[in-house]
C-alpha cells in the first residue's frame, strides 16, 4: 500500500483534500508492519471506515474502532443541536437556549427544531391550528389504556399507546413521503400531551378530560391533567409559562441515549410511532428521564439542611452519589439548570415553597466550594431542580419522565427525519470486538465435562 496516500476511500469521502496537503490529515505508523497510513481530518474527526486499510496481512479484516458507550465516536453529523459542555453552551438551530426560554414559546421552539428557522407569524399560526387539531385521539384508545391495571406505571403506558398509534395509522409506513411525514409529525406532536394526560387520569382512576382546543399547548395539557367539575378549565399563568420553558429545555439534547434509539430504530425504515416508542423506552430508564426521580428520593434521605454536611462526606467517601451533579457532556454549569433554578421560585410564589428546596440549595452551595467536585468538574444539571418544580406542581414522581417524553418528541422526530434525508446513513449496525471461544467440535451430552 502507497505509505504517503489516504485510501481510496478516504480520498472519495473528502475530494478537497490533495495528497501533498498534509495538515488535514493525521499520519500513522502501523508498528507491527511498518507501513504509514495517512487519514484525511475534517470537522476534527476521522471516519472510522478509514481505518479499515489499516491491516496486519491481507487476510486481515483491518482495524475498526472501540468505543463502548459511543465516548468518542460521532454516530451522525447534525444540524439540530449544539452542545459546548466545557463552555456550557446549549443551542437550537444556533438559537441559545437562554434567549429561547425567555422570548419563545415551546409550540414555536419546535418548529424551529423541526425546520430550521423561527416561524413567520402565518406559518407560526398554520402550525399552531394543525398540532391543536391533532390532539384528540381514537376512541379505541381509550379502551387500550381501560386494559392496564390501575396502578400501572404512567411510562409505561405512554410506551404502549404510543406503539398502538402505528396500528391506527398505517400511512406512516410512507416514511420518503413528505406530505405523510409532515402528517405524523403534527399528529406526534399533537396527541402525545394527550396520551400522557390520559395515561395519568387513568392511574388515578379519574374519567378522560378532553382536549380544549382554544388553550395553549402547555395549558391543554394541564387542562387535561387537572380539570374536574368546571365548565371551562383557566390555568394558572405562572404555571402555564413555567411548564412551557420546561419544555423548551426538553425539547433536544443531541444524540443522547433516547436520540440515538430513535436514529437507530428508525434506521430500519419503521413508521415513526414505532421509533418513538422505542425512544420512550429509552427515556424510562433512571439515568436518562427518571434522574429526577433520583434527585427527589436522595433529597428525601438527606431529610434537613444540617444533615447536608455528612452526607456530602459520605458521597466523596463513594457509599452515595450526589444525584442532580454532573453530566455525561456538560462539563461546566448546566445552562438549562440556570434557568430552571430560578422558574423554580416562580412556582413556589404560586404553589408554596417545597421545603426540599433548602437541602438542595445546601447540597450546591457546599459542592460549588469543595475541591472535590470542583476537580471532576461536577455542577448541577437540569434534574436537579426539574424534579421539585413538579412536585410542587402536583405531579407524582411517576410522571417525571413522562413529562420529559412530551417536548422531547419534537427533537425526536427531528433527529429521525435528518437521519432519513442523509444519504451517508444506513441501517445501524455496529461492529462488536469478539472475545469468545475459537472454533471448537460439537460433543455428545454423555462425552461433556
Amino acid at each position: 500500500m502507497n505509505a504517503s496516500k489516504p485510501s481510496a476511500t478516504a480520498a472519495a469521502t473528502a475530494p478537497e483534500q490533495s495528497a501533498t496537503t498534509g495538515r488535514d490529515s493525521l499520519s500513522i505508523t502501523d508498528n507491527r508492519t511498518g507501513k504509514k497510513y495517512e487519514i484525511p481530518i475534517k470537522n476534527d474527526t476521522i471516519r472510522a471506515i478509514d481505518l479499515r486499510q489499516i491491516k496486519a496481512n491481507a487476510e486481515d479484516f483491518g482495524l475498526i474502532s472501540y468505543d463502548p458507550a459511543f465516548t468518542n465516536t460521532a454516530s451522525c453529523s447534525s444540524r439540530i443541536t449544539y452542545i459546548d459542555g466545557d463552555a456550557g453552551i446549549l443551542r437550537y438551530r444556533g438559537y441559545p437556549i437562554e434567549e429561547l426560554a425567555e422570548k419563545s414559546t415551546f409550540i414555536e421552539t419546535a418548529y424551529l427544531i423541526l425546520h430550521g428557522e423561527l416561524p413567520t407569524r402565518d406559518q407560526l399560526s398554520d402550525w399552531t391550528y394543525n398540532v391543536t387539531h391533532h390532539t384528540f385521539i381514537h376512541e379505541s384508545i381509550k379502551k387500550f389504556l381501560d386494559g392496564f391495571h390501575y396502578d400501572a406505571h404512567p411510562m409505561g403506558m405512554l410506551i404502549s399507546t404510543v406503539a398502538a398509534l402505528s396500528t391506527f395509522y398505517p400511512d406512516a409506513k410512507d416514511i420518503f413521503n413528505p406530505d405523510s411525514r409532515r402528517k405524523q409529525t403534527y399528529r406526534l406532536i399533537g396527541k402525545m400531551p394527550t396520551l400522557s394526560a390520559f395515561a395519568y387520569r387513568h392511574s388515578l382512576g379519574m374519567p378522560f378530560a378532553y382536549p380544549d382546543n382554544d388553550l395553549t399547548y402547555s395549558a391543554n395539557f394541564l387542562n387535561m391533567l387537572f380539570r374536574t367539575t368546571e365548565l371551562k378549565y383557566r390555568a394558572n399563568p405562572t404555571l402555564e409559562r413555567a411548564l412551557d420553558v420546561l419544555f423548551i429545555l426538553h425539547a433536544d439534547h443531541e444524540q443522547n441515549c433516547s436520540s440515538t434509539a430513535m436514529r437507530g430504530v428508525g434506521s430500519s425504515h419503521v413508521d415513526p410511532y414505532s421509533a418513538i416508542a422505542a425512544a420512550t423506552a429509552a427515556l424510562y430508564g433512571p439515568l436518562h428521564g427518571g434522574a429526577n426521580e433520583a434527585v427527589l428520593h436522595m433529597l428525601l434521605e438527606i431529610g434537613s439542611v444540617s444533615k447536608v454536611p455528612d452526607y456530602i462526606k459520605s458521597v466523596k467517601a463513594g457509599q452515595h452519589k450526589l444525584m442532580g451533579f454532573g453530566h455525561r457532556v456538560y462539563k461546566n454549569y448546566d445552562p438549562r439548570a440556570t434557568i430552571v433554578k430560578h422558574i423554580a421560585y416562580e412556582v413556589f410564589d404560586v404553589m408554596g415553597r417545597n421545603p426540599m428546596i433548602d437541602i438542595a440549595l445546601e447540597c450546591e452551595r457546599i459542592a460549588l466550594q469543595d475541591d472535590y467536585f470542583i476537580s471532576r468538574k461536577l455542577y448541577p444539571n437540569v434534574d436537579f431542580y426539574t424534579g421539585l418544580i413538579y412536585q410542587s406542581m402536583g405531579f407524582p414522581v411517576t410522571m417525571f419522565p413522562v413529562l420529559f417524553a412530551i417536548p422531547r418528541t419534537a427533537g425526536w422526530i427531528a433527529q429521525w427525519e435528518e437521519m432519513l434525508l442523509d444519504p451517508e446513513q444506513k441501517i445501524a449496525r455496529p461492529r462488536q470486538v469478539y472475545l469468545g471461544a475459537p472454533k471448537r467440535s460439537y460433543a455428545p451430552i454423555d462425552d461433556r465435562g
